[in-house]
């Protein structure tokens, strides 16, 4: 197995911990607990942001062979987030949080088992 196969399917395996610290982090919060919540906050926008570095890592044949995950938008808000654009809108992050990352997860899981035994 060459180098650059072997780490891409690593950087998949970070963006589901990271999807999966996002989840774990947030559970049971509602916006307004979350908005405040400073470290839980803190932590979860890093983790976003890192989903999105990760995504950035990935080849572009790989992110075509799985189209149905939302490349340019996972890395779109990691940008956005990083850079601090205009602010944070914290309706968009909650709505990242509640709708975007556990959709996210299941394609991510999905493309990553579809990886298990193969060389390339």
């Amino acid at each position: 197995m060459s180098e650059r196969v072997r780490a891409w399917r690593f950087y998949l395996d970070d963006m589901i911990d990271f999807a999966e610290r996002v989840l774990a982090y947030t559970q049971g919060f509602d916006q307004g607990t979350f908005e405040t919540s400073g470290i839980t906050y803190d932590a979860t926008l890093r983790n976003l942001e890192l989903i999105g570095e990760a995504a950035t890592r990935v080849p572009e044949s790989v992110r075509a062979r799985f189209a149905e995950i939302p490349w340019r938008m996972i890395i779109a808000t990691r940008n956005r987030l990083i850079h601090g654009y205009l602010g944070i809108d914290n309706d968009i992050v909650w709505s990242i949080v509640r709708e975007e990352v556990p959709v996210l997860l299941d394609k991510l899981r999905v493309a990553r088992a579809s990886q298990v035994g193969e060389d390339s």
